[in-house]
């Protein structure tokens, strides 16, 4: 059980009140207390169980325009007094920086929604093994299965965030994971693919058995793999990948990279950056959701953004430091995007595969290779070839490439969006991409 709001409290006021008394002028403090569980099958074989229970406190410190932060995972009092006045003495002799201020007390978060957020039922770890045991047994149920890794992950946690102008809010939030990881073998070529389910509670998750079936599936269409030529063809976006374009909208428009200026997207405000028919929208205030929270990580009430509409960029993700760099009000975002999608499309699934005579359906990509400040963009990939709308063989040992400010402009959506990921986007289709095979 995780440690009740009363005793976060206490500490994180306790922290406050201390580091008035030496001298910060503004203080802001975090308090979380975490408890994980996870249980490992492989081979449905129990490989590994374990539990952590921990603490962690972060202090930051403000004298006038100075500024510094500390952290650790022991609360004892002694330890926490210690911590408190390292702080102060590192932030006495820590450079001033104009931009460095807690957030305007108007913009604080006042009332808070109940996001359902905290499931407190328990699965004991004989009823993880057990459910593991059906995930693996529908995984083996697909010929040319060879091996199998599944996990189910319980994670519980608590937290308080407070600051010296009389914000002090929290709230329990948890999560629910099973993954299965299946191997298949044909000859001597082996392939490898997953599927999961991750809920706030546990009666959302999926069906065990079709978390194993899926994995298995997945990885028995990619036996056989063929090498195709380079050439510049249709690149169809399976929704495991296609969050990873909202994920690089989501970084080029902090506040941060566009105050730094090493962003592609800088002064791209009110400017079309996408085709007429995206809208792209983070919401923080959906009923159960992965990223949902009512305050960000300075206490920033949040709000509902439509970032893009009708392809025209309508906001930045702002924070208070940067923010202030940028001669804007935070808008709730420090630490990032919340729930964060594209609108769902209106084109059906079995459509955007017919949409060209030939399109390739791309499932993996392969390291990370998106530069922000230039918007280009190449990584290895694997999927399979789409030819009159039928998945015909896979595909492998391929690199995608293109530039973000053409891809964006080229993406027509599919009508299959779901919320598995804080980052959620449907099938995708984008039109020209250059495809480097053999």
């Amino acid at each position: 059980m995780v440690k009740d709001r009363e005793y976060l409290n206490k500490v994180a006021s306790h922290t406050i009140e201390y580091s008035k008394k030496l001298g910060a002028t503004d203080v802001n403090v975090q308090v979380i207390h975490s408890i994980s569980e996870t249980v490992n099958l492989r081979n449905k074989n129990l490989d590994e169980s374990n539990r952590s229970d921990s603490f962690a406190i972060g202090i930051t410190t403000y004298i006038d325009k100075k500024k510094s932060t500390i952290s650790s995972s022991n609360l004892s009092n002694d330890n926490i007094k210690t911590l408190i006045e390292r702080c102060i003495e590192i932030t006495k002799n820590t450079p001033e920086d104009e931009f460095n201020s807690l957030p305007e007390i108007e913009l604080m978060a006042k009332d808070s929604k109940d996001l359902n957020l905290y499931d407190e039922n328990h699965v004991p770890n004989n009823k993880k093994i057990e459910i593991l045991n059906e995930v693996e047994e529908a995984a083996y149920l697909q010929k040319n299965i060879t091996n199998t890794e599944t996990d189910f992950t319980e994670n519980k946690s608590n937290f308080v965030l407070g600051n010296s102008n009389g914000f002090m809010k929290g709230y329990e939030t948890s999560n629910f994971n099973i993954s299965c990881v299946a191997v298949a073998k044909k000859d001597n070529q082996m392939e490898r693919d997953y599927d999961f389910t991750s809920k706030r509670h546990i009666s959302d998750l999926a069906n065990p058995s079709d978390i194993g079936k899926n994995a298995a599936l997945n990885a028995v269409k990619k036996l056989d793999p063929k090498k195709i030529k380079s050439e510049k063809i249709g690149i169809i976006f399976d929704k495991k990948i296609s969050k990873g374009i909202l994920a690089v909208l989501s970084s080029a428009i902090s506040a941060a990279s566009i105050a730094r200026g090493t962003s592609f997207l800088k002064d791209k405000i009110e400017k079309e950056i996408f085709s007429k028919t995206i809208n792209i929208f983070d919401d923080p205030k959906i009923e159960k959701g992965l990223g949902s929270r009512n305050f960000d990580s300075e206490g920033v009430e949040t709000q509902k953004l439509k970032l893009v509409e009708n392809g025209i960029l309508k906001s930045y993700l702002i924070d208070t430091y940067y923010g202030k760099k940028l001669n804007l009000k935070s808008n709730g975002r420090s630490g990032g995007s919340t729930n964060l999608f594209f609108e769902n499309g209106l084109t059906p699934y079995n459509d955007l595969l017919k949409s060209n005579g030939k399109n390739l359906y791309i499932t993996e990509t392969i390291g990370h290779g998106s530069n922000l400040v230039t918007g280009d963009y190449s990584v290895g990939a694997n999927g399979f070839m789409v030819e009159n709308g039928e998945i015909v063989y896979p595909v492998s040992e391929i690199t995608i490439a293109g530039n973000f400010n053409d891809i964006f402009k080229n993406i027509t959506l599919a009508d299959d969006l779901e919320f598995k990921y804080s980052t959620n986007a449907p099938t995708l289709l984008i039109e020209g991409m250059v495809v480097a095979g053999r």
